[in-house]
């Protein structure tokens, strides 16, 4: 392990030379982002979809799901490559529109409704939370498996000193402030933030190559030796090759594919920013690759992980614990590092893009309302408005961390807050395609789909918390095929039907 203070320098070092990098982005925007170099920005941007859970949480799914880890980026690479021309079409509403966030884009679909902009605002906002909170929770566990405590204190090994989600926390708030709100203009491209971005998205992905191979040919000394210590424990070959049902494959697919186009920050990076007519076409090459070669290690880590650390270990920290084990200690603190790059990246767009939805669809309207009829030039209260958000969002993020800390693996966590973001799926991608899609549908469509999100996947997982153990409300109600799936999954498919229903319906009564 490394001292507690060495590690806090070097997260603040990297996070510095984060600050360096978007300053930079800033300095010489008009240079790169008009060059040959944008696209490639642009491209490892939507790694930006690479977040703590795909750092720490895939190893930890492999170890008890097997290979069912990989079904978080199919539906993106299906998206990228199969659903470029509604990627495409969505460039091209969001630019002619000025679109500024996705409850921008659901709004300007329907007539400019400011009903729907305020209802996938909340729905955004509160939706997110959990996925903040998973990203502060991967940091604050990886800090407290890598950083020894002082000496002075009377602690037990590996539990954390440092409130580090905290510290975190209000520095990401200064990044985002710094960088991603300081203009009046939500729509302005963040030339820094979207250099930094992809400049984290280098970091993780060379921290996760870096000890893939240490694990694969270092500590099991290669493929044969692996193969030959599992069949000698063939409980653990079982967890590792287990495979789901085609339908949960399908459903599991069909959900990531959903969140990639409607996650706020996702949508952000991809629409939002889209600036050079060649991102796309590079993204759709480079995303995928990206995507292959930041999992190309996760099942030799799960499986040196169950050999080698065993129980004891939480599966989600094996990528950090294994050199750390090893002896290693700073190849553990560059995998810290790269699991740091992943949290700061998700959390700082997602920020960025909430404060310009609560500013614009909830605070402003109002403000504007009280203030008509006055010339007052409401910019240095648009910017604070925001910048007030993204403290508030954080520290709601920080509250939920607190809440559910230890009880929850990541991927779980993660899932959740995909089921909620989907919601806006059939509204934003009917508002596209189908031109009788009414602003009142997709109201109604929503509110229907977060009502069955609430009762059958967060307020479970707040039950959790209090030792219930794992509860499937929806369970009972379920024909046989869906009542053996898993229960994020069932509240996914039923929560997106009860969406399509009633945005359908609506609209054809409106």
């Amino acid at each position: 392990m490394l001292a507690e203070p060495t590690v806090l320098a070097l997260s603040l070092a990297y996070l510095g030379l984060l600050f360096a990098v978007a300053y930079f982005g800033v300095r010489y925007a008009r240079d790169w982002s008009s060059s040959s170099m944008a696209p490639a920005v642009y491209g490892l941007s939507l790694a930006i979809y690479c977040t703590s859970w795909t750092f720490y949480g895939a190893v930890g799914r492999a170890s008890t799901a097997g290979f069912d880890f990989i079904l978080i980026y199919t539906g993106p690479v299906l998206v990228v490559t199969l659903g470029y021309p509604v990627l495409a079409k969505m460039v091209r509403a969001a630019k002619r529109h000025n679109v500024t966030s996705i409850a921008d884009f659901l709004a300007s679909r329907y007539g400019k409704s400011r009903a729907v902009g305020v209802t996938a605002t909340l729905f955004a906002t509160v939706g997110v939370l959990p996925y903040i909170a998973l990203q502060l929770q991967a940091v604050s566990s990886s800090f407290g498996a890598i950083a020894e405590p002082p000496p002075w204190t009377s602690g037990q090994p590996g539990v954390v000193h440092t409130d580090t989600s905290l510290i975190v926390a209000a520095l990401m708030a200064l990044f985002t402030i710094l960088f991603g709100v300081r203009n009046v203009q939500a729509s302005e491209q963040h030339r820094g933030m979207m250099l930094a971005i992809a400049f984290e998205s280098v970091v993780k992905l060379l921290a996760l190559l870096a000890v893939g191979p240490f694990v694969r040919w270092f500590l099991v000394d290669g493929p044969s030796a692996m193969a030959a210590l599992l069949d000698e424990a063939p409980q653990l070959a079982e967890r590792l090759t287990r495979e789901g049902s085609p339908l949960t494959w399908v459903a599991m697919s069909l959900l990531s594919g959903l969140a990639f186009l409607c996650l706020p920050r996702q949508f952000h990076v991809a629409v939002v920013e889209h600036d050079h007519p060649a991102s796309l076409r590079t993204a759709r090459w480079m995303f995928p690759i990206y995507l292959v070669l930041i999992n190309l290690f996760v099942v030799p880590i799960a499986a040196a992980g169950l050999l080698l650390l065993g129980p004891k270990v939480s599966p989600d920290l094996y990528v950090l614990q294994l050199p750390l084990a090893a002896g290693h200690s700073w190849l553990s603190a560059f995998v810290f590092i790269g699991g740091l790059s992943a949290a700061t990246s998700m959390v700082i767009v997602a920020c960025m893009a909430l404060s310009g939805m609560i500013g614009n669809e909830l605070v402003m309207p109002y403000l504007l309302r009280r203030q008509a009829g006055v010339v007052r030039d409401m910019g240095p209260l648009v910017v604070f408005v925001r910048r007030a958000a993204v403290v508030l969002i954080l520290m709601a993020g920080y509250a939920y961390e607190r809440i559910i800390s230890g009880y929850l693996p990541l991927a779980s966590i993660g899932l959740i807050s995909f089921c909620a973001v989907v919601n806006f799926a059939p509204g934003l991608l009917l508002g596209l395609y189908w031109r009788r899609a009414h602003r009142f549908g997709v109201v109604a469509g929503l509110a229907g789909g977060f009502v069955v999100w609430l009762y059958a996947l967060l307020l479970p997982t707040l039950r959790q918390t209090s030792g219930a153990g794992v509860v499937a409300p929806l369970e009972p109600y379920l024909p046989t095929a869906l009542a053996e799936l898993d229960p994020v999954l069932q509240g996914f498919l039923v929560g997106v039907a009860v969406n399509t229903l009633l945005l359908v319906v609506v609209s054809l009564l409106a």
